[in-house]
This record gives C-alpha cells, sequence and structure tokens, in this order.
C-alpha cells in the first residue's frame, strides 16, 4: 500500500487567507486576478495571475510554510 500524503496543519483556506491579508495591503484590489493553490513539498504555493492578458506585469506570489503558516517565500510582480 502506497504512503499516504500527511494532511497539512494549515488547510488551504488558511493558507489562502494569510496570502490574501498580505497581497491586499501591497496591491489593494485584486478583483482583476486570478488565483491558483498548490500544496508542494515546501509548502502552499499561491499565485495571483492577471485575468487579462492583454496587461502588462502580473501579480504576488507566495509560499506558505503548511505547518506553522508563516509566509516563507513572496514575490510581488507589478
Amino acid at each position: 500500500m502506497a504512503d499516504e500524503p500527511n494532511q497539512p496543519r494549515i488547510p488551504s483556506d488558511r493558507a489562502l487567507g494569510i496570502a490574501r491579508a498580505d497581497a491586499e495591503s501591497a496591491y489593494r484590489n485584486l478583483s482583476g486576478y486570478r488565483i491558483a493553490i498548490v500544496l508542494e513539498k515546501d509548502g502552499w504555493h499561491i499565485d495571483y495571475e492577471l485575468k487579462d492578458p492583454n496587461l502588462q506585469g502580473g501579480g504576488p506570489h507566495y509560499v506558505i510554510d503548511a505547518e506553522s503558516g508563516e509566509i516563507v517565500h513572496k514575490k510581488y510582480s507589478q
């Protein structure tokens, strides 16, 4: 039987809330972004991508520790 992955202490909705709070302080209005969230070995990867492909720039990108909820990496693309 294959090993089942451990459930993270921080669920996806909480990780998203952590990223959203930081992103709103930097970008204010996030309505123009599509959000992708994926659990990887190093934590929750949360990416904000522009909905309109004709616009230049991008949104914030985060890695949130799945055990502590700490933002371990963030990058702003504007």
